[in-house]
């Protein structure tokens, strides 16, 4: 029997890649899935770098925009089709995958805000490519809106209404998410495993394994040798 497939997660990039030599895991993935925020209000060059980064150690990657990239770093996912922003792709072994990029509005005017009920539709469009599929990772850069994925300092929330409503109703195996660097976090709505890995210049990044029990996720810092793991 094969051995079942992983998968390794990370976001926030910022255009900070020296952490990606040091995932022990990462050049035998089943793929790196990267959660957006590939640059720093960076356009196409930033991003083609880092995609070329990524791909040296890992050719098989699936990538979305968070708020900090502008429009045309999706348009470059798209053209070299790796894009998961608004869609969803067959990840083989009954897994799919459906991300959503952008981020609600900030307080700092970054370059891919949008509004929940954009997100919304989003979401939707994206589900209905994979939603016969048994097993669902979800990759939302803006997280689920009340976890401890999307606590900024002071313990407030600013995540995504529309992200978390989405979970309650469709419930993916694995949230793969980012956005807010300070909430590293593992956590859950129902049976919906959410994992923040912050940004890979934290060391950062989480493994998300087919199982015989399904999508199990686990969070990993670079720095320390003991993951917290969720299943």
């Amino acid at each position: 029997m094969s051995a079942k497939p992983f998968w390794i997660g990370i976001g926030d990039i910022h255009e900070q890649i020296l952490n990606l030599r040091f995932i022990p895991e990462l050049s035998k993935a089943a793929g790196v899935i990267v959660s957006g925020d590939l640059t720093n209000r960076g356009r196409k060059a930033s991003a083609e770098k880092i995609l070329g980064e990524i791909s040296r150690i890992n050719p098989v990657v699936y990538a979305q925009i968070g708020n900090m990239d502008f429009k045309e770093v999706d348009d470059y996912l798209e053209e070299q089709g790796v894009n998961i922003h608004a869609r969803g792709r067959d990840l083989g072994h009954g897994v799919g995958i459906m991300g959503v990029g952008y981020s609600n509005p900030t307080p700092f005017g970054t370059p891919s805000e949008v509004s929940d009920d954009q997100i919304a539709l989003w979401l939707n469009q994206a589900h209905e490519q994979v939603r016969d599929l048994p097993h669902l990772l979800l990759v939302a850069h803006n997280p689920p809106f009340g976890t401890a994925a999307d606590k900024v300092r002071g313990g407030v929330s600013v995540g995504s209404r529309a992200v978390r409503e989405f979970i309650e109703k469709v419930q993916p195996e694995v949230c793969l998410t980012g956005h807010i660097h300070e909430a590293r976090a593992v956590d859950a709505i129902g049976r919906t495993v959410i994992v923040n890995p912050g940004q890979l210049v934290g060391g950062g990044y989480a493994l998300i394994r087919l199982t015989e029990s399904g999508l199990q996720a686990d969070l990993f810092t670079l720095s320390s040798s003991n993951p917290s793991a969720v299943s």
